[in-house]
């Protein structure tokens, strides 16, 4: 059940929310339960026998939290404790890889080995890559005394409180849970006007801007799929489209779940802050996925790091303090953790070589851009003329970056990949459609430079004016939190204004 359906919006979401109201102004233990039940139903909705496979899921999961905790008050033995964590992080690891990357080993072992392996028919279970991250974060932080008390209760609604289900966040147990105890006994308009506003700008934006602008980007695609040839500027519009078709896609997931939690007394936290205006690939990935870059950064970059440094203090190799770091520190406690990071998120995001292709692209883009930072100091000593002259090229640059990587993300083949790659820088030339050339005159003046191509103008023109509009409101106005930001609408949108929302001053 997606949140843009019919059954979501007109039977679920109110039927949910009027039994969750009633219920919290009674108990707000029955309350609570009843989110449970709900976002069961929300989770089984889809294939009813997922659920035989989260809630054994989650029963281990709690038991093996229980066995950490009882460990770290015991004070047992560390090394017990690692064990039931490794076994824990093993354990949920497992059931990701088998539902998501069972047919995908196949497939490299078949390429690699020779091998005939027949493809099993998988259906990938709902949000099981969020739910995986969720609940390692849960663990690590449970072994690390960071979580110190929890319920079954608490812990299933932490899994399955459905607005961050399908798209995320991800969420931490921590900022969750104390929310979820000081739920309001009381009708919160706010709460509600604001979730309504948020949910409205989410819908707008996956079904009129994602939507529709993937209607004109998807046949270049299948285009380059089936082995057409992609000139420089519809390679360009479908490369671009295609950004702005999965960045409002995503930003529409992202208000929307933060919307509907704040139907229910919680706000989540930030995942989506306008990633396209940023000024460096390394701002980019704090403002793309932000929960994401956030459990990457806690739990496998930082932790690699850590690990590296202690060796290369043990061995009594230079690190990387100091102005002028350590080539080889840097490649050895930068560089490598940075792209194994991005590798891993690349396999995270999808099943595939194109995947861990985009994956690895980003890993080097932000392994430059920290070279670049290291530097800029020597060569640049004024930093307010130097973020005034670099600020908009590096926009530029991160710009193309992502549009870039994005064709490997979206390609539906690594054939398809190379052809639009080709296309955007050249190699096939420069064409446009004839029937809008030869109203202009152009198609005797420009065919040294421009073919005229028997594609539809209607559809060139329509595909161009779809990629400027959706480029200028992405570049150009505030983003939904921005315009929320009064309310705080996710945990640390601080206030920014004082203006109320037009449906806020109406219900009150």
């Amino acid at each position: 059940m997606l949140f843009n359906t019919y059954e979501f919006l007109f039977v679920f979401l109110p039927v949910t929310l009027a039994v969750f109201l009633v219920l919290q102004m009674l108990s707000r233990r029955l309350a609570l339960g009843w989110l449970i039940v709900a976002s069961l139903l929300f989770y089984a909705y889809w294939r009813p026998i997922n659920v035989l496979i989260i809630l054994p899921s989650i029963l281990i999961n709690f038991l093996l939290a229980r066995v950490l905790l009882r460990l770290g008050e015991t004070n047992s033995t560390s090394n017990i404790g690692n064990i039931v964590l490794g076994a824990g992080i093993a354990f949920n690891l497992s059931i990701l890889g088998y539902f998501k990357y069972l047919n995908f080993f196949q497939t490299m072992l078949n390429d690699v080995a020779g091998t005939d392996f027949v493809m099993t028919y998988v259906i990938l279970p709902l949000g099981i890559s969020f739910i995986t991250f969720q609940i390692i974060a849960f663990l690590i932080d449970v072994h690390g005394r960071r979580i110190e008390s929890f319920t079954l209760r608490d812990f299933c609604l932490f899994v399955l409180f459905f607005p961050q289900l399908i798209a995320g966040p991800i969420v931490h147990y921590r900022e969750m849970m104390p929310q979820f105890q000081n739920i309001s006994r009381r009708l919160d308009i706010e709460g509600i006007s604001v979730g309504l506003t948020l949910l409205s700008f989410g819908l707008f934006k996956k079904v009129v801007l994602a939507d529709g602008i993937s209607m004109h980007v998807s046949p270049i695609y299948t285009l380059a799929s089936d082995g057409g040839n992609i000139s420089l500027i519809t390679a360009w519009i479908a490369a671009i489209g295609f950004t702005l078709q999965i960045y409002f896609d995503f930003s529409g997931y992202s208000d929307m779940a933060a919307g509907l939690a704040r139907f229910f007394g919680v706000r989540l936290p930030l995942n989506f802050d306008s990633p396209l205006k940023a000024k460096s690939i390394i701002d980019f990935w704090a403002r793309w996925h932000v929960t994401l870059t956030r459990f990457l950064t806690a739990y496998l970059f930082n932790p690699m790091v850590l690990w590296l440094s202690r060796r290369r203090m043990k061995k009594r190799l230079a690190g990387m303090a100091g102005r002028k770091p350590n080539v080889e520190a840097f490649f050895s406690l930068l560089a490598a953790p940075t792209i194994f990071t991005m590798f891993i998120s690349g396999l995270w995001h999808g099943a595939g070589y194109l995947f861990i292709m985009w994956g690895l692209l980003h890993g080097l883009y932000l392994t430059i851009n920290h070279a670049w930072r290291l530097i800029v100091p020597r060569l640049w000593k004024d930093k307010d003329k130097y973020h005034l002259f670099m600020a908009p090229i590096g926009f530029f640059i991160t710009f193309v970056a992502v549009v870039f990587a994005m064709v490997i993300f979206r390609g539906p083949t690594p054939d398809a990949a190379i052809e639009m790659l080709s296309g955007m820088v050249g190699l096939n030339g420069i064409s446009l459609p004839h029937n809008l050339m030869e109203p202009l005159g152009l198609v005797s003046i420009m065919e040294p430079i421009i073919h005229a191509d028997g594609s539809s103008a209607k559809e060139f023109v329509f595909a161009s004016v779809w990629v400027f509009v959706l480029t200028a409101i992405a570049l150009l106005l505030p983003n939904s939190f921005e315009l929320t930001a009064a309310y705080e609408p996710v945990i640390g949108y601080k206030i920014r204004n004082d203006h109320k929302s037009v449906l806020y001053r109406f219900l009150t």
